[in-house]
């Protein structure tokens, strides 16, 4: 038996040696793909970093495109209330100008036209008016021409 322990030995050695050999190998391969893989992270880096500046540059582009938009709304919002104040201000001060006085001017129109239309009616006309204006206002004193002068309108 002792030769067959010796073989059984010797194939055990054997073993334990390419065992080790194999275990020494793949340390080795393991350690030159984790050099690799730091080279191509390094890369990587290398290759990204501008691509990442200039990403940070167009943010802040960007930003500072927002911020002058905003300034530039806020400052149409401000002149279009102004505009709105102005216009009402104009339409206010239009009507003052133009519409009162051409109000007061149909009234006083209107007033004479009255007054020279009372004037030129005939006798009978006045009565029948003078009739129905008592028939439907209480008793009042009767119009005299001296009224039709004080009228101003």
């Amino acid at each position: 038996m002792t030769d067959w322990a010796t073989v059984f030995l010797a194939a055990i050695a054997l073993a334990t040696g390419v065992m080790a050999l194999i275990q020494v190998g793949v340390i080795i391969y393991g350690a030159r793909l984790a050099h690799r893989v730091n080279k191509l992270a390094d890369r990587v880096e290398r290759e990204i970093d501008p691509v990442m500046g200039r990403v940070t540059e167009m943010s802040a582009d960007a930003s500072r495109a927002t911020k002058l938009a905003v300034a530039q709304v806020e400052r149409a919002d401000e002149m279009m209330a102004r505009l709105s104040k102005r216009a009402d201000e104009t339409m206010d001060l239009a009507q003052q100008v133009l519409v009162v006085p051409a109000q007061r001017g149909l009234a006083l129109f209107e007033s004479l036209r009255e007054a020279f239309s009372s004037k030129t009616k005939s006798a009978p006309e006045k009565a029948s008016e003078n009739a129905a204006d008592t028939a439907a206002v209480p008793a009042a004193e009767p119009p005299s021409e001296n009224d039709d002068a004080l009228f101003v309108g």
